[in-house]
């Protein structure tokens, strides 16, 4: 693939905290439509790698680069390039004394300048689409776990990102909500919309993705088709982490 023709860019990253160096030399790209499944055993620095990419954590050497462009590192271009990387969390992250519907609206008419009514009207079509329209009035804390990170993904699509990131969004929903939001997901990847989702859930990686990344030790190890590196993985550490994974 030629240099820069991908939508994001990783190279040669370095993340440290103090002597802890979480994130080694790691090289990503990512085209735009393709989604990439990160996996590894806990504190792989997969959710760290996840954190750079929009700059909640800033790197300590390398660069990355979103449609050509370096990653800025403060004031308006920041928030601009925050606006084009959605984020959904582990824990939702709603705010808890607004409305569904405001949650939604609030990116939009704040950032990118929309009128209520158009916010309002769009955020209506996104509820509708990951099937919580109905919950619209209501606080997060009415909303079952499922619900609520259905929310936090339709408020991300509300800023049109070009980039969606999911830091392991079932990890802290009951067994059966996983499915709900995994379906909504699903959806948005045979849409065409560019993700890099953080998960621990084999099945998802297996069926979703165009390619799964696999890290251990703050380096990234192999990436291959899913079908390929679940078939076989080339590294000894990966058969090990899939030994332990699937089928348990």
């Amino acid at each position: 693939m030629a240099a820069g023709s991908s939508l994001l860019q990783m190279e040669q990253v370095n993340k440290y905290f103090g002597d802890l160096h979480v994130l080694q030399d790691v090289d990503l790209g990512v085209d735009a439509g393709e989604v990439v499944i990160v996996v590894g055993p806990s504190g792989s620095g997969k959710s760290t790698l996840c954190r750079t990419i929009n700059r909640l954590e800033p790197i300590d050497g390398g660069a990355i680069r979103l449609d050509g462009q370096p990653l800025p590192s403060e004031g308006r271009a920041l928030a601009r390039l925050r606006s084009e990387v959605g984020m959904v969390f582990q824990q939702f992250n709603l705010f808890a004394h607004m409305s569904v519907l405001d949650n939604v609206t609030l990116g939009p008419i704040k950032v990118r300048g929309q009128s209520r009514q158009q916010a309002e009207g769009r955020a209506r079509e996104l509820l509708a689409r990951v099937g919580v329209e109905n919950q619209a009035p209501k606080l997060p804390a009415q909303l079952s776990g499922g619900q609520q990170q259905r929310v936090a993904i339709a408020r991300a699509l509300a800023m049109d990102p070009k980039l969606l990131l999911f830091d392991e969004p079932t990890s802290a929903l009951d067994p059966e909500m996983i499915n709900e939001v995994l379906d909504v997901m699903r959806d948005l990847a045979a849409a065409g919309m560019t993700m890099i989702v953080i998960s621990h859930e084999m099945g998802f990686a297996r069926s979703a993705a165009n390619r799964v990344v696999f890290m251990d030790g703050g380096r990234i190890l192999e990436a291959a088709p899913p079908e390929e590196f679940f078939a076989n993985p080339r590294t000894d550490r990966a058969k090990d982490f899939l030994s332990k994974v699937i089928g348990h």
